[in-house]
């Protein structure tokens, strides 16, 4: 089993930054992508951004620009770094891997549990 818990999220106005952070934590043998999805009241979730285990990235195109996303593989950790951020990015963020795990033969999804980023003056 492993298990995601993401950090960083919380209020901010209108340009300001936001950094968050998830750390894949169990009996992991290896974390393949990493991504961060959001949902917004009314809304269905969706992929904000992606990286792969050799670093390779994408984003939607909402966020190109202002957000990065990057990943230590040694700490089986993901970073979301937003900037000039806007209204409409209110959401809750997921943070979300395959991993496999000890015991398994096949890579899982997991989710973490989400954190709230608010974007208002």
């Amino acid at each position: 089993q492993a298990q995601l818990v993401e950090s960083g999220g919380g209020l901010v106005q209108p340009g300001g930054s936001l950094r968050l952070s998830c750390a894949a934590s169990g009996s992991i043998v290896v974390v393949n992508v990493m991504n961060w999805y959001r949902q917004a009241p009314g809304k269905q979730r969706e992929l904000v951004a992606a990286v792969g285990r050799g670093g390779t990235t994408d984003y939607a195109d909402s966020v190109k620009g202002r957000f990065t996303i990057s990943r230590d593989n040694a700490k089986n950790t993901v970073t979301l770094q937003m900037n000039s951020l806007k209204p409409e990015d209110t959401a809750v963020y997921y943070c979300n891997a395959d991993v496999l795990t000890y015991g398994s033969t096949k890579l899982r999804a997991y989710w973490g549990q989400g954190t709230q980023v608010t974007v208002s003056s």
